[in-house]
């Protein structure tokens, strides 16, 4: 049997209804065959058309002409309003539970699909739509477009990154479609894509029209630490800090905030790179016109100080005109290292104006020309000459300040502190903080210099105490200090040197100092110059030596004739009392020795019995007066600073001309006058006087002259003994006669 009912549920149309009774007639199997093929089969995905039957608190249930019924929930409703029994809805077939043997329908899905073919046939990439942000997701929006979710990019989102993008949800957006996925069913949108193709177009027209100078209106996109981006309408122009005020501000967040709507000047325009330059500051007229009236020069003002930097101090007079106080112009008296040892931002300070560049709009300005300058009174103070004290305060390579007052210092320059002393620097011999004694050596009130000197205390020793104690030639010691590759320098006496030319080291010669002398060593050296306008000494090592040498020969050639340790000769430059002449070089044997009371033509006529007797003495004498020429040709090779002197006259009649025989022992004996003995000959008196000058220098020191208390007759000429010149031994060896008035004591 037939059940109208349930066929009524899956009738689709008319034409099944119709044809359904006409085979009420017919059998039932037939007919079960007819109902099944007039049902349609349904699949999962598929999206069919249903009539709803009933709501429930829970879900819709639709008659989708198929054998059991099906449900959705009413959650997929929350958008838009319910449908009532009798409506018709498409929907999607999801699948059949089986537990319950109903199909499982979702409304939103089928809308979102009949969406997305819409879509997809009405709109390409490229597109501009319109949506409505829904939520935030990982990397961006989505955007509801006519129901189908599209995603928006945060870089997508505006031309500049927003912060926040939860302030874009439930806001109404226009993008443009970037790319559309129909596999994965997603479209990716941007609206900053948009805005840039609208601003290209509007900037085009806005670059057309606009000059400088213009004022026009713009908002505040952006604020960074050195000035504000202002949109125009099309194109962005930058508003530097600098031009946002005529006094000094720190940022412009304290002018200006994002969205603000201000009105600007247009300044400068590049048309090449698409940018224009902003003022806001040149709306109002510049402080700095007629500047030179408001602030004359020399005019006393206050400011209040706005900044402080390592040179200077920034005062501002009012506000967009700032003045430079520079550390140089702070205080006549402190030395200061930087300017917030006095002033501080924000304090209120009294200047004078020194410069004014209205050009580059710069002031001068100074704080301690408002108080007195103490240079007023330095000459009145430190006159030239003055003995002065004061404090080191700073040394440098050249020298040193001394502060002789608060204010008011000097220059101790390095060649002013030691008359002597060679220096490298003046921390030699002076220290920080040190309190000195100074002579004022200039002054100088234009450029504010006060010369001193240390060294002028004392009077300057190269004028006499030099000279006068080191004279040419003379032998002094000293302590090597330094070499040199020309020489060495030789510490005389304290905080004074002489120069050891390589020269004057050694006859030979030598490359390097070193060879010579060492740092540290004592030398003896002889003085060659005093150079008292170049303040310099030289010395030599090789003079030195040489007389050192010479001094060492002389008493070993007074000990080859037997003088030197027996007795010291009278005569020369020595200080000996002994005779001019050691008698014991030319005494004859004491039985030759008798009186002379014989006559000269008597003696001229007939020789003298003891020289014939004993020719072996008299060959004894003439072999030791050769041996003292010979000590004399070896002692005229010492050096020239020796002096020779001049044997007396009476030492020549010292000898016999055949005999040799001294008169020496006679003349010691007191006596009546002999009568005078006949002249000697040349040959005679020469070999007497080559001995005399032998003995004379054999002496190692000169004698002082003394009177001759021994010889006969007047004594005149052996009182004081002549000084002969150095090269005079020409002068000794030649004959001298014998003094006709010159007597001769008889021996006892």
């Amino acid at each position: 049997m037939v059940d109208w009912n349930l066929v009524q549920q899956f009738e689709s149309d008319d034409e099944i209804a119709h044809e359904l009774r006409e085979a009420a007639a017919t059998p039932d199997d037939q007919l079960s065959h007819l109902v099944r093929e007039a049902t349609p089969r349904l699949r999962s995905g598929q999206i069919v058309e249903g009539v709803v039957l009933r709501v429930t608190d829970d879900f819709v249930v639709v008659d989708v002409h198929h054998k059991s019924e099906g449900r959705i929930p009413l959650s997929e409703f929350e958008d838009e309003e319910v449908p009532q029994p009798g409506d018709r809805i498409e929907v999607l077939v999801e699948g059949l539970d089986e537990d319950l043997g109903e199909l499982l329908l979702s409304y939103r899905k089928a809308k979102r699909i009949r969406t997305w073919e819409r879509l997809i046939k009405e709109k390409t990439e490229g597109d501009v739509v319109k949506g409505v942000v829904k939520r935030k997701t990982k990397g961006g929006l989505l955007v509801d477009i006519g129901g189908v979710q599209a995603f928006l990019p945060s870089s997508q989102v505006d031309i500049r990154r927003p912060g926040d993008l939860g302030e874009w949800i439930g806001r109404e957006v226009e993008c443009v479609i970037l790319r559309i996925d129909q596999s994965r069913r997603n479209i990716v949108v941007s609206r900053r894509k948009l805005i840039e193709e609208q601003r290209e177009r509007a900037k085009r027209e806005l670059l057309e029209r606009l000059q400088v100078g213009d004022v026009v209106k713009g908002v505040v996109k952006n604020l960074t630490n050195f000035g504000a981006f202002i949109d125009l309408g099309g194109i962005d122009g930058l508003l530097h800090i600098t031009d946002m005020s005529w006094g000094r501000i720190g940022h412009p967040s304290e002018m200006l905030r994002v969205d603000q709507e201000i009105e600007v000047k247009v300044l400068h325009i590049d048309y090449e790179n698409e940018k224009i330059a902003l003022g806001l500051k040149q709306l109002t007229p510049s402080p700095w016109e007629n500047i030179e009236e408001k602030y004359p020069i020399g005019s006393k003002v206050k400011g209040r100080v706005v900044s402080v930097t390592e040179y200077g101090a920034f005062v501002e007079l009012e506000p967009g005109v700032e003045g430079l106080v520079h550390i140089s112009e702070m205080s006549w008296q402190r030395r200061i290292g930087h300017p917030n040892e006095l002033v501080q931002p924000g304090d209120e300070v009294e200047v004078v104006v020194l410069r004014i560049n209205p050009e580059k709009k710069e002031i001068s300005l100074g704080m301690k020309q408002a108080t007195p300058d103490p240079w007023d009174a330095v000459p009145e103070k430190y006159p030239e000459g003055a003995r002065v004290k004061g404090i080191v305060r700073n040394i440098t390579n050249y020298g040193a300040f001394v502060e002789l007052e608060p204010g008011i210092e000097g220059l101790l320059h390095i060649n002013d502190l030691s008359w002597t002393r060679k220096l490298n620097h003046p921390s030699d011999m002076l220290e920080k903080g040190q309190e000195i004694e100074c002579v004022v050596l200039s002054v100088d009130m234009e450029r504010r210099r006060i010369g001193l000197g240390l060294k002028q205390l004392q009077e300057d020793p190269w004028e006499r105490e030099i000279p006068s104690k080191y004279r040419e030639g003379q032998l002094v010691r000293g302590k090597v200090t330094k070499l040199t590759n020309f020489g060495a320098f030789v510490e005389l006496e304290p905080e004074l040197e002489g120069l050891l030319h390589i020269s004057e080291m050694s006859d030979k010669k030598i490359d390097d100092p070193r060879e010579i002398v060492q740092p540290g060593d004592e030398i003896d050296v002889v003085v060659l110059s005093v150079d008292t306008k170049e303040r310099k000494i030289r010395l030599s090592l090789r003079r030195a030596k040489e007389e050192a040498e010479a001094a060492a020969q002389a008493p070993a050639a007074g000990a080859a004739t037997g003088t030197s340790s027996q007795q010291q000769l009278r005569g020369g430059l020595g200080e000996g009392s002994g005779p001019l002449i050691d008698p014991s070089q030319f005494a004859l044997p004491e039985e030759s020795q008798e009186p002379a009371t014989e006559s000269s033509s008597e003696t001229d006529a007939q020789p003298a019995p003891e020289a014939a007797a004993a020719p072996s003495e008299a060959a004894s004498s003439e072999e030791q007066a050769g041996e003292q020429q010979s000590a004399s040709t070896v002692s005229s090779e010492a050096p020239a600073t020796e002096t020779a002197v001049a044997e007396p006259p009476h030492q020549q009649q010292a000898a016999d001309a055949g005999t040799g025989t001294a008169v020496s022992e006679a003349a010691e004996q007191p006596g009546p006058t002999a009568e005078a003995e006949p002249p000697q000959t040349a040959a005679s008196a020469g070999e007497a006087g080559a001995v005399g000058a032998a003995a004379a220098e054999a002496s190692p020191e000169p004698a002082s002259p003394q009177p001759d208390a021994t010889a006969g007759g007047s004594g005149d000429s052996a009182a004081e003994p002549a000084a002969a010149a150095p090269d005079s031994a020409s002068e000794e060896t030649t004959g001298q006669g014998t003094d006709p008035g010159q007597q001769q004591s008889p021996p006892s």
